[in-house]
């Protein structure tokens, strides 16, 4: 029996967070693209502008007796650092914020309930991270579709997201395919 939902992330680019979900056993569709904000069928562009309103972020399509939410979410707050307001390394802007867009109320009760986990588990301070309701999503252009594979010596990919994919391999090991 399958339960196929939906999760979306935004932990600052979306090409590191793309990379790591798609090795997720139960993880059936991993596409980037912009959510939360006021602009329809927004361009990569028009977000990295940081005027949007969007975030970028990836939306998975997974099935819940494989993978569960709250599985994701330790992953989620794995991949990047919550505790920075609109900012991941050298990504500024509001754009590049830490987010979990729910689809229902379940998702957002567990949402909550991963800030927590990742607040003793990486004994934060003050996580930041939004948790808001799912909105439209708009696929990002075909360019930045699994950037990662298609990219991986681009300095970007091999200096950033390669050592964050080494780290989550060993930590998640046993949920990768």
């Amino acid at each position: 029996m399958q339960e196929i939902k939906k999760a979306t992330f935004g932990a600052g680019c979306f090409w590191c967070i793309d990379a790591a979900f798609r090795r997720v056993k139960g993880v059936h569709k991993v596409e980037s693209g912009y959510c939360g904000g006021h602009v329809e069928h927004p361009t990569y562009h028009q977000v990295c502008a940081g005027d949007t309103g969007h975030a970028e972020v990836v939306e998975l399509t997974y099935d819940e007796f494989e993978v569960d939410f709250n599985v994701l979410v330790k992953m989620f707050f794995s991949l990047h650092d919550p505790t920075t307001l609109d900012r991941q390394g050298n990504d500024i802007g509001p754009q590049y914020r830490s987010v979990i867009f729910y689809h229902d109320d379940q998702q957002k009760l567990q949402a909550e309930h991963g800030i927590q986990h990742a607040q003793e588990k990486y004994d934060y301070d003050i996580i930041v991270t939004e948790i808001a309701p799912a909105k439209t999503f708009y696929p990002a252009e075909e360019s930045h579709q699994d950037y990662y594979s298609k990219n991986p010596n681009q300095p970007y990919c091999s200096m950033l997201i390669g050592p964050k994919i080494a780290a989550f391999d060993k930590e998640f090991d046993k949920y990768l395919i």
